[in-house]
């Protein structure tokens, strides 16, 4: 699988992941899933990025049986914002292809929870933060054993309007 974006969307993913430090960040990638060279290799092609509040709460936590009650090391997107996320990306004539979060202090490879609460049919994008600068981007997607594998990255050139 490829994920293929522009610098403008890292560029604003990782805006995103500092403005929120020491919590993790959240959001969603919208855009369209197109054929690639090979057949079975589709490439998520991200359009637009959509940022959300991080909604973790300890009744979440409680619910997904989860120590962790802190947003500094947990995510949450709320369902109203996913619903209104794809209100959005219909009235545009995308979807949701992948969703972004931070990980504050940590690298931008994806935890246990992560894999949990994943779907194959996103990709996963990872922004490590340390001490409140963005310094890794790395994205990700399920395998058909519901384990993460590194997705490639292609970057789009940003047009100039």
């Amino acid at each position: 699988m490829t994920l293929s974006l522009s610098a403008d969307h890292i560029q604003a993913m990782n805006a995103y992941a500092e403005r929120t430090y020491p919590d993790e960040c959240c959001g969603l990638m919208l855009g369209k899933v197109q054929e690639g060279d090979f057949p079975d290799t589709p490439i998520r092609v991200v359009t637009a990025i959509y940022p959300v509040e991080n909604r973790w709460d300890q009744q979440i936590a409680d619910d997904l049986q989860d120590e962790s009650s802190s947003k500094t090391r947990r995510y949450a997107i709320a369902p109203e914002e996913m619903l209104q996320a794809m209100q959005v990306a219909r009235c545009r004539n995308l979807d949701i292809i992948g969703i972004y979060h931070s990980h504050p202090d940590c690298p931008a490879v994806p935890s246990e929870c992560d894999r949990r609460l994943a779907w194959q049919h996103y990709s996963y994008s990872i922004i490590s933060v340390q001490q409140g600068k963005a310094r890794e981007f790395y994205s990700w997607n399920l395998d058909v054993n519901h384990q993460f594998q590194p997705e490639s990255l292609v970057l789009l050139e940003t047009i100039s309007s």
